[in-house]
């Protein structure tokens, strides 16, 4: 009753209107977005159809006889509609791994969808992975997520922050171009982690003129000037900072502190649920960046994980 096919770029509409209608897809899915950067991934995403019918996706990328469920991607995974049912999501997976070893697939590296980012509960695929892939955890990355229907105090120091970037004159104001906070961004992540961001301006400026109400810029200015920002990527009913950054003054002066403070009260009053500062892992060895997650729990955020799985075909 399966039937598995690579994903054509002659598909991308029924792709898309599926990411669009399914209970744990975002925009990060919609192929507008994946094929920014098609040319660095050999694409494998799957199609699964049952009865005929689409029934889920699996977006991924293949590298020799490992498939990673995308790797260009935050989080990825099984994407499914409202319809999906747990016996049948394992049967798919079945399929789908019967599929993978008939391609020279040995290997599969799995991404679950955080749930903050469903509309519903989406954990058919977590029990299929367990009993029928014998899926290993190889990799748990922490996130930290106010909830804003629940919201927790600022810490005394973040509150002391807000006040001290009131009192040099901070202005926190939504910006259409990168321009600005994008060198700054570059500057201070060569400095502090000798890293660049993942998306080049030009990029981000390709994928804000196709997602302007999802991937919105909000800065920090004193004088005219930015001296912090942050990148936001907004879902249905979470936000999530894809960037964020300050210069030495915008540090010195609290800059970030009331632009988040000042964030959260609008997300709060627009209705959405969740605010996720992101990962605090270091990327070297996957241990947590104790001064990172300090900071940003002080918001009065807490543990979400990001979960990769691996099992063999």
């Amino acid at each position: 009753m399966f039937e598995i096919r690579r994903y054509t770029a002659g598909q991308a509409d029924e792709w898309n209107a599926f990411v669009a209608a399914s209970k744990n897809g975002t925009f990060l899915f919609d192929r507008r977005y994946m094929d920014y950067h098609s040319d660095r991934f050999e694409d494998c995403s799957l199609m699964v159809y049952y009865k005929s019918e689409l029934y889920a996706l699996l977006p991924a990328n293949r590298v020799a006889e490992t498939l990673y469920s995308h790797q260009g991607l935050t989080y990825g995974g099984l994407l499914m509609s409202s319809d999906s049912k747990t016996a049948v999501v394992r049967d798919a997976f079945v399929a789908v791994n019967a599929f993978l070893r008939q391609e020279g697939i040995r290997r599969v590296r799995y991404k679950h969808i955080p749930w903050i980012y469903a509309s519903l509960p989406s954990e058919e695929d977590l029990f299929a992975l367990n009993n029928v892939c014998k899926a290993q955890s190889c990799s748990r990355d922490v996130s930290t997520v106010v909830m804003l229907r629940h919201r927790l105090p600022l810490s005394e120091l973040r509150r002391r922050c807000v006040r001290k970037a009131q009192k040099a004159g901070v202005e926190i104001k939504e910006v259409q171009d990168c321009s600005a906070f994008w060198p700054l961004l570059e500057d201070n992540l060569k400095a502090r982690y000798n890293a660049r961001p993942v998306h080049s301006l030009d990029e981000i400026a390709l994928l804000r003129s196709r997602f302007p109400q999802h991937i919105r810029l909000f800065v920090a200015c004193k004088d005219g000037r930015v001296i912090g920002g942050t990148l936001l990527y907004i879902c249905a009913r979470t936000v999530k900072t894809q960037y964020i950054s300050a210069n030495d003054e915008g540090r010195r002066v609290g800059a970030l502190d009331l632009l988040f403070s000042t964030l959260l009260d609008k997300c709060s009053e627009n209705g959405m649920e969740y605010f996720d500062f992101g990962t605090s892992n270091r990327p070297d060895n996957d241990d947590l960046n104790d001064s990172l997650i300090f900071q940003k729990e002080g918001f009065g955020g807490r543990a979400v994980c990001y979960d990769t799985y691996e099992y063999s075909l």
